[in-house]
């Protein structure tokens, strides 16, 4: 790398909604050797770092909150100085109430060079998702940002409460939901009218946000009733008012409503993309890793004779790309599979064909292997089949072909049930920060049930968590648990389940 390249980015990963993140922070991640973030940094985007990448969170380091400070410039300087790409990753903004002027600071004094990436901050978003326009042409022609957590040991460091209260626009408080009371009480000393409409947004811009709207003079009252505490801003002033007809997030079906996915990481991101977009807080959970099959022999030996096959079947997208994957990696490329026809068990997996150009000849009308069997029986009679699928699953398939075609099965990927109780995403789901869980495949259901502690089963069992099935197959697989399914998809795909959930959540509303 060039000398004069940055070394270190402090980015902003903006309020705590992933898909706020910006395009040039996702590069700077794609590139990061290590990433140094906040404790209050969505998990989710650290996946766009390399998954060489070391992950240190600031939360991690020893000492108190504002004794980890010096520990984290330590950490930029030693990284950097080790010839290493360093992203920190800072909530919000870098600049805007946090430490990222002093962090660059300190990388400019060792001579370390950097680059700055702004991120969203908390005002902008939160108040948006609330329905509050932080500036109007009617309302308030000027914006303030306020700390309520002033750095006790700067020269000066008191606020002009007496200006603010009657600053002529909006104010905005950071990191006032602890100091509420007394800000407000400052407030109303000077001057600003009682009656004043005000807000506290608590998580604003995720599906876990909460809005309470009062006037100024009972605000602390209602918020303590609420008991909402940080994260959380404070909006001040008459735009507030227009939340009552612009609030737009909670009319989101799914808004609050808390999902576990429980896909392996690299298939969760369509499903927590959709149930955000109907509004849920969404949390990713690998319960199975996809890994190589330990011995790849039996794979490369029928690549070798593809042609002699009139049928190749898929029963997931993971077989398509571990397929294909192993077929370049034997020098050989999509040619070699001739006239072979494809077969596939669903739409998704038919989408995973198409990303290469590859269009299946036969998709079943139900998305589930007998369905795929009967479609296949009378198109491979006497012809030869080969399966490309997991170690481990249901032999419906085999077992249903095998009397009319001369059937093989080569599994060109492994599917590994993983320890996952570590994980953010269960340590909630245990603490009951969870209300439903998807599972997408008999496999799937089997290893979380495997992996819960009694306390989340005992949960399920009284339906405080709810869990939602994508196929009577995995129906079954759950029941043999002996807890409740309490929604199965009719298509069995991710909308499929989505569309379960969606119906799961009007009921109960209604």
């Amino acid at each position: 790398m060039a000398e004069h390249a940055p070394r270190v980015f402090l980015v902003g990963a903006g309020p705590g909604n992933p898909g706020l993140i910006t395009l040039r922070a996702v590069e700077c991640l794609a590139q990061a050797d290590v990433v140094i973030y906040d404790r209050l940094v969505p998990a989710r985007l650290l996946e766009h770092a390399p998954v060489s990448a070391e992950r240190i969170c600031v939360s991690q380091l020893p000492g108190a909150h504002a004794e980890r400070y010096p520990q984290v410039e330590a950490k930029l300087l030693e990284a950097a100085q080790q010839g290493k790409r360093v992203v920190r990753l800072k909530g919000g903004d870098p600049l805007l109430f946090g430490r990222g002027a002093e962090e660059a600071e300190a990388l400019r004094a060792a001579g370390i060079p950097y680059e700055i990436v702004p991120g969203v901050t908390a005002a902008l978003a939160a108040a948006a998702y609330a329905g509050i326009p932080l500036t109007h042409r009617q309302h308030a022609s000027a914006v303030a940002f306020v700390t309520g957590h002033e750095d006790p040991d700067k020269p000066g460091n008191a606020l002009d409460w007496r200006a603010l209260a009657h600053f002529p626009g909006t104010l905005v408080v950071y990191m006032g939901i602890t100091r509420l009371p007394q800000i407000v009480q400052r407030l109303l000393d000077h001057g600003t009218d009682a009656q004043t409409p005000a807000a506290v947004i608590h998580w604003g811009a995720t599906g876990t946000q909460r809005t309470l709207s009062a006037p100024l003079v009972d605000l602390t009252g209602r918020v303590r009733e609420a008991d909402l505490r940080s994260p959380a801003i404070v909006v001040i002033g008459p735009v507030a008012a227009l939340r009552a007809r612009l609030a737009w997030v909670e009319q989101r079906p799914l808004f609050g409503k808390r999902v576990l996915v429980t896909r392996p990481r690299a298939q969760a991101g369509e499903m927590i993309h959709q149930l955000e977009i109907l509004g849920a807080a969404a949390h990713a959970l690998s319960v199975v890793e996809i890994r190589e099959p330990a011995d790849w022999s039996p794979v490369d030996e029928a690549l070798q004779r593809i042609a002699e096959f009139h049928w190749l079947v898929f029963t997931s997208a993971n077989g398509v790309h571990a397929f294909v994957r192993r077929l370049r990696q034997q020098g050989l490329d999509l040619r070699a599979l001739g006239a072979v026809k494809l077969a596939v068990i669903g739409p998704g997996t038919a989408e995973a064909l198409r990303s290469y150009h590859l269009e299946a000849d036969l998709v079943p009308s139900e998305f589930r292997s007998e369905s795929l069997a009967a479609a296949l029986a009378p198109a491979v009679r006497g012809k030869r089949v080969l399966l490309a699928r997991a170690d481990r699953g249901r032999e419906v398939l085999r077992e249903e072909l095998k009397d009319v075609a001369e059937v093989e099965q080569i599994a060109v990927y492994s599917q590994i049930d993983v320890d996952f109780r570590d994980a953010p995403a269960f340590r909630a789901l245990s603490e009951g920060e969870m209300d439903f869980v998807t599972l997408t495949s008999s496999n799937i259901a089997r290893a979380f049930l495997k992996g819960i502690d009694e306390r989340t089963r005992a949960r399920i069992k009284a339906a405080q968590i709810q869990l939602v099935s994508i196929s009577p197959v995995t129906s079954a697989a759950i029941r043999e648990f002996d807890v409740p399914v309490a929604a199965e998809a009719t298509s069995y795909t991710t909308a499929g389940i989505v569309e379960a959930l969606l119906k799961l959540v009007e009921q109960q509303r209604s």
